[in-house]
């Protein structure tokens, strides 16, 4: 099927042959016979690099008014904005922050990309754009079965889909077991395909000895120096090569027949050392790109004068990079476009990567399958591996791609069985969680949606978790999401005139700021209750604001190593007075002690301390402040409009937010 033979505009078909896009892939092919032109929700469970994006592209410029394309991340909603912005004659438009906004200047775009966060505040306050929409496209949509993500991206879809119900959905994902349940929920027809324009073998590497899934094998020469093991790898087979000498070789293999490789490790601290054990071979030299590779590492250099800045300068040099969410980003930017420009031989990443932006590689090395939850070490998630596995194989530019999972003799079959044959884990819906349900229940009455529980099942009929849970179960979660609303004084229950046992809900004054400003019901109770303990001390100070909002689900916990634990408690007791919460009064004390680590940084950034020495001083990386800080001033202004709400002042919060 040629691209000239669709209902696209001459200047489209022109736009992607000039970008080589002329014959359409077959799962491309099967959209189009699915329906995707010509209104019909479509939901496209396809590998990686096999044109899922321009799927969406399609049912976007076909449909019969305005469009939504909705990522999951930033990163990839401004790739995905670029793309779109590049299309003659499209007015695109993208919003991904700005959480207390109905996002009207989005009006009259052909095309919003956005976060799903970014739609579902924009409907909580009022915008009326979503209502003129033909179209929604959902990227990644097996994050329906994430944690925070899921419940939101869950319930803004149905929203949509009630408000309008001619709205054509058109769902995308390359990892997910039970497509055909999603495709149910979203009255869609299914097209699911194996196929990829590059063909991809995946195996389990044992020393330096690959065996593939299609009967090929591999072997490549591992260093003898690093028999001792890897201090974080569980294996203890003295006589087995060092898991990070493995990956080495692969990674230099790759690179010496012309390839790109990426390596996933568990953690930020692996992929920095990965990176700078790989920056000793050469690899830049071996891929021919030593001055293209200069150029990066003086590019990332210039974003900041960090540690992490400085190390990832040199190891681009070397023609290596890591790449997680410690980094700030405009260090990302310059390890993903070097990438893409065939600058760098390696990129070291966390897991993050492969949910994120565009990066494919000729192999991809996934050397640790483990990562520790909590209390001990877990295998990933086989949908999780997947997703790595996937980003090797550049189309066009690459014969093959290979994915390699290291391992030994002892783990070799538990590998193969479980990421090599095994099937992704089904999506399923966490909107259950009450955390997640409260925060959408307290929406559906804030916005005027509900003013029952009847009505407000009506409007949950429509998610996933409906589908799976049943009228019942999630009547009676509903139920517990409603009591727990009401006991913290964010929703009220008014009786009927007369006294008729019948009653409507409504938002509380402090409940519908909080749905308006975007912040978790139980984040608007500590803020509401911090506040009102600020409002009446003598000596509030900026402290007190940050330690009030840091002490909530809404800010990320900054992680409190135990060398630091000493330091951070005398800090706390030393201030004692200017905060919110006494030491013998939090409901779980290591919590909040991170929270306070977190307040004393924003304080300190305020007052005038770099980004060099916070990260010096308190092992963060960058990045890790800017989210802080940009958090920081969203949970700032929900705090100033509770505070107005309640009628309570505290100048402090100005001067904090004034100042980040």
């Amino acid at each position: 099927m040629r691209v000239r033979d669709l209902p696209l505009s001459e200047r489209f078909v022109d736009h992607f042959a000039d970008r080589g896009i002329r014959e359409l892939y077959p799962p491309q092919a099967a959209a189009v016979d699915a329906g995707v032109c010509e209104g019909e929700n479509v939901v496209a469970a396809v590998p990686t690099a096999s044109g899922k994006t321009f799927v969406a592209e399609l049912a976007l410029l076909t449909a019969d008014g305005p469009g939504l394309y909705v990522c999951p991340l930033r990163a990839l909603a401004r790739e995905k904005y670029e793309a779109f912005a590049a299309l003659p004659g499209v007015d695109a438009a993208i919003s991904t922050g700005d959480f207390d906004a109905s996002g009207e200047a989005l009006a009259g775009n052909d095309v919003v990309v956005a976060t799903s966060e970014k739609v579902d505040s924009a409907i909580r306050n009022g915008a009326s754009w979503v209502d003129e929409l033909a179209c929604v496209a959902v990227d990644e949509v097996h994050l329906l079965g994430a944690e925070r993500r899921g419940p939101t991206l869950e319930v803004t879809l149905a929203t949509l889909r009630r408000r309008n119900p001619e709205l054509q959905v058109v769902a995308l994902s390359a990892t997910v077991d039970n497509p055909e349940a999603i495709a149910e929920w979203l009255d869609a027809t299914l097209v699911e395909s194996a196929w990829r324009p590059v063909d991809l073998r995946t195996g389990v590497a044992v020393g330096g000895d690959v065996t593939f899934d299609d009967g090929t094998e591999l072997a490549v020469e591992v260093g003898d120096d690093a028999s001792e093991g890897d201090a974080n790898d569980e294996r203890s087979d003295d006589d087995s090569p060092d898991d990070t000498e493995v990956t080495a070789a692969l990674v230099a293999d790759a690179v010496d027949r012309g390839g790109q490789c990426l390596a996933f490790v568990r953690s930020r601290t692996e992929a920095v050392a990965l990176a700078e054990r790989l920056a000793d071979d050469g690899l830049a030299e071996r891929l021919g790109v030593e001055s293209a590779a200069a150029a990066a590492g003086d590019e990332a250099a210039d974003v900041d004068g960090t540690a992490t800045g400085r190390q990832l300068a040199d190891c681009l040099r070397s023609g290596v990079a890591f790449h997680h969410a410690g980094l700030r980003a405009g260090h990302r930017a310059v390890v993903e476009e070097a990438f893409r420009d065939r600058e760098l031989a390696c990129i070291c990443a966390t897991p993050t990567l492969a949910a994120g932006v565009n990066v494919p590689a000729r192999r991809v090395v996934v050397r640790d399958q483990k990562r520790y939850a909590g209390s001990a070490m877990e295998w990933l998630p086989t949908l999780e591996v997947h997703q790595m596995c996937g980003r090797a194989g550049r189309p066009g530019l690459d014969p093959y791609g290979e994915a390699v999972l290291v391992g030994d003799a002892d783990t070799e079959s538990e590998l193969v069985e479980r990421y090599v044959e095994g099937e992704p884990e089904a999506v399923e819906s966490t909107l259950a969680d009450p955390a997640s349900l409260r925060t959408h229940v307290l929406s559906a009455v804030a916005t005027g949606f509900a003013e029952t529980e009847a009505e407000i099942l009506d409007v949950f009929e429509g998610t996933f978790y409906a589908r799976e849970a049943g009228a019942g179960g999630l009547a009676d979660a509903v139920a517990v999401a409603v009591d727990d609303l009401v006991s913290g004084e964010l929703v009220r229950r008014e009786t009927g005139e007369g006294g008729v046992e019948a009653y409507r809900l409504t938002a509380t004054p402090v409940g519908e700021t909080a749905s308006k400003q975007y912040v978790r019901p139980e984040t608007a109770e500590r803020i509401v209750s911090g506040i009102r303990t600020a409002a009446e001390m003598s000596n509030a100070t900026t402290l007190t604001v940050f330690e009030v909002i840091c002490d909530t689900p809404d800010m990320q916990d900054t992680y409190l190593g135990n060398a630091e634990r000493a330091d951070i408690y005398r800090f706390a007791r030393a201030n004692a007075g200017t905060l919110t919460t006494a030491m013998d009064e939090t409901d779980d004390f290591e919590e909040w002690l991170e929270s306070v680590k977190t307040a004393r940084i924003l304080d300190e950034w305020i007052g005038g301390a770099t980004v060099e020495e916070l990260v010096e001083s308190y092992r963060i990386g960058p990045g890790d402040l800017d989210s802080r800080v940009e958090r920081a001033e969203w949970l700032l202004s929900a705090a100033e409009a509770l505070a107005e709400t309640i009628g309570v002042r505290v100048p402090a919060a100005a001067r904090a937010r004034s100042r980040l």
